[in-house]
C-alpha cells in the first residue's frame, strides 16, 4: 500500500513517469486513473443530498452510503471511458491538453486497452450495483434517476460535448440528478425546492468544466470538438463563468428570502474573497500564451479551469458548512 500516494491522488493529479505507475498499488493506479481530485465534486453533491435530508428529519445512514458510493464510483467510470473514447477516437495525440496537465493512461503507454476496460467494467458494475439497491427500496422514480444517469455518464463524451450539450449535462447531473434525486432516494420524496436548492453548487461545478473547455477552446476547434465556449467564442465564454458565478450568490440569497434556509447560508459570501482574489482577475483577460514566473509548474497549462476549481471548492464547502449548521439549528433550536 501507498498511503502518500493515495492522499496525493485525491488532491492533486500527479504527473508520474512509467517507472513510478509500475510501482504502484492497484488502488494508487485507479485513483490516479479515475482523477479522483475532481470527485470530490461528487462527494459534495451527495453530501449536500444527505444534509437536506436529515434537515427535514428524514436522513438514512445506509442509503446515504450506498447513493455516495454510487454517484463517486459512476463518476470514476466516466472519467476512464472520456480517457478510452478520446484515445480511441485519437483525441488525446500529439500532445493534447488532456495529456498536458496529468497522465492519461492509455495515451502515455500507462495501461493497455485490456486493462483501462478493466477498470471501467469494474468501476461501472458496482456503480449500478449501488444504483440498483436503492431502484429496489425506491421504486420507478429510482430507475428513471437511474437511467438518466446512466444517459450521461455512457454519452458525455461522445456525443454530447462534440454538440455544444456537455456543459448543460454537468449542470443537470451535479444539480436535479444528483442532489435532487439524492434526496430522493434517501427519503423517498421528490422537492423542487431541493431541486432548486442543488443550483448554487451545480453551478459551480457547471463553471468548473467551462473554465476547462476554454482553456480547451484552440485544440478542440481544431479538433471539430464543439464545446459551449467553442460555440460562444472563448471572450463570451469567460464572461459566461463569471456570470454563473454571481448566480451561486444570487440563488443562495434567493432561498434565504424565501425562507427555505435561514440566514446563515449567506456564510458563503465569505467565498466572495476567492472570487475577486482568484477567479475574477483570470476571467478579465484571455489566457497567456506562456506561463506566467509565480505560476505553479504542477498547474500549468491548467488556467481557467484551476482558478473556477479552487473558487467551486471554496463556495462548496462554505455552502456545505452553512447547511449543516443550518440542519442543526432546524431540529434542535427553531
Amino acid at each position: 500500500m501507498n498511503i502518500a500516494m493515495w492522499l496525493r491522488a485525491l488532491q492533486v493529479i500527479p504527473r508520474i513517469s512509467k517507472s513510478e505507475w509500475d510501482s504502484l498499488d492497484i488502488i494508487s493506479r485507479w485513483l490516479i486513473s479515475t482523477r479522483a481530485a475532481v470527485l470530490v465534486m461528487t462527494f459534495l453533491s451527495a453530501g449536500i443530498a444527505g444534509i437536506l435530508a436529515y434537515q427535514h428529519g428524514r436522513f438514512h445512514l445506509g442509503l446515504w452510503v450506498l447513493l455516495a458510493l454510487g454517484l463517486i464510483l459512476a463518476h470514476a467510470t466516466n472519467n476512464l471511458i472520456n480517457d478510452y473514447t478520446d484515445y480511441i477516437k485519437g483525441v488525446d495525440k500529439d500532445n493534447y491538453y488532456r495529456a498536458q496537465y496529468g497522465p492519461q493512461p492509455l495515451e502515455h503507454g500507462l495501461m493497455t486497452k485490456r486493462q483501462m476496460l478493466g477498470f471501467i467494467l469494474v468501476t461501472g458494475l458496482l456503480a449500478l450495483i449501488a444504483g440498483l439497491v436503492l431502484v429496489y427500496v425506491r421504486g420507478y422514480l429510482a430507475l428513471i434517476l437511474l437511467g438518466a444517469g446512466a444517459f450521461f455518464l455512457l454519452f458525455y463524451t461522445y456525443p454530447l460535448k462534440y454538440i455544444a450539450l456537455g456543459e448543460l449535462s454537468v449542470l443537470i447531473v451535479w444539480g436535479p440528478l444528483m442532489i435532487g434525486g439524492g434526496y430522493f432516494v434517501i427519503t423517498g420524496l421528490w422537492d423542487w425546492n431541493v431541486v432548486i436548492a442543488s443550483l448554487p453548487y451545480a453551478l459551480g461545478v457547471t463553471t468548473v468544466i467551462f473554465g476547462k473547455h476554454i482553456d480547451k477552446f484552440l485544440p478542440d476547434k481544431e479538433k471539430g470538438i464543439h464545446t459551449l465556449p467553442v460555440i460562444l467564442g472563448e471572450g463570451l465564454a469567460r464572461k459566461v463563468v463569471v456570470a454563473m458565478t454571481i448566480l451561486q450568490y444570487l440563488s443562495v440569497i434567493y432561498l434565504v428570502v424565501i425562507s427555505f434556509f435561514t440566514p446563515v447560508l449567506l456564510i458563503v459570501i465569505l467565498a466572495l474573497w476567492t472570487f475577486f482574489k482568484v477567479l475574477w482577475p483570470m476571467y478579465k483577460h484571455p489566457k497567456p500564451e506562456d506561463k506566467p514566473e509565480d505560476y505553479p509548474t504542477d498547474a500549468w497549462p491548467l488556467w481557467f479551469v484551476a482558478s473556477a476549481f479552487v473558487h467551486n471548492r471554496r463556495f462548496g464547502m462554505l455552502y456545505l458548512l452553512g447547511l449543516i449548521v443550518d440542519a442543526v439549528l432546524r431540529v434542535f433550536v427553531l
